[in-house]
């Protein structure tokens, strides 16, 4: 029985997007502002030359292409058939050895022979699947012992719908209109309880700012909004 853990109306959102992902003054440049923010938090966390590298929920491989920048054997894998096209396009244009399939995680172990990952990402994507908790578990099962994973994903109280749904799609016009639903955000203090059950240790939270006046994005300890955490698969 095929084993899916997707909405085929965010499916059918990105895949409309899909071509706009390198475009980085359009739809998706704040995920190129804040890239160079994540990947450093990333590498200075996990050091990723020579590592095993799985993104998960890759969207157009923005990530993906700079860890494998890094020295990382990266693969990504996307529920979105346009996009995974868009990167697999844009890494044959830049020639890169990301390997980018079109696939959920679930399918993705179903299909794969006991293959196992030094480090796990999983960033903007838990917020868009019926069951992020499901989601973690799979990557806990794909992540090696001592290995490092990273989740980031938008809190869920009265500041985030504030700024990353009116804000963000409909007064600064950041995103496009829907690109998310307030009801699927996430409380840190869930996503912890998700890490914790999933046999995985949480290290480190941290919140991502914004100005609107100077345009700028930062690190800090401001998690009303969006976050990212990262964790760890104990040996044993």
């Amino acid at each position: 029985m095929k084993i899916e853990n997707l909405d085929q109306d965010e499916v059918n959102k990105f895949d409309d997007l899909a071509s706009k992902w390198w475009d980085a003054t359009g739809e998706f440049k704040p995920l190129h502002q804040i890239n160079p923010l994540r990947v450093n938090f990333i590498e200075e966390r996990s050091f990723l030359k020579g590592k095993k590298i799985l993104d998960v929920g890759c969207g157009g491989g923005i990530l993906a292409e700079a860890m494998a920048h890094l020295g990382g054997e990266v693969t990504g894998i996307d529920a979105s058939p346009n996009t995974i096209g868009i990167a697999k396009s844009h890494a044959k244009s830049i020639n890169s050895n990301v390997t980018y399939i079109q696939n959920t995680i679930e399918e993705f172990i179903t299909d794969s022979t006991n293959e196992k990952f030094d480090v796990i990402t999983c960033l903007e994507m838990l917020e868009h699947v019926p069951s992020p908790m499901a989601i973690i578990k799979s990557c806990s099962h794909l992540l090696k012992d001592d290995g490092d994973i990273f989740f980031s994903t938008i809190n869920r109280n009265p500041k985030s719908y504030l700024f990353a749904v009116i804000g963000a799609e409909y007064i600064l016009n950041l995103l496009p209109k829907g690109t998310h639903d307030y009801e699927k955000f996430i409380k840190p203090s869930e996503l912890a309880g998700w890490i914790r059950n999933s046999g995985l240790t949480t290290k480190e939270t941290i919140g991502l700012s914004y100005n609107p006046i100077t345009d700028n994005y930062w690190l800090g300890k401001d998690i009303q909004v969006n976050y990212m955490v990262h964790a760890k698969k104990e040996e044993g």
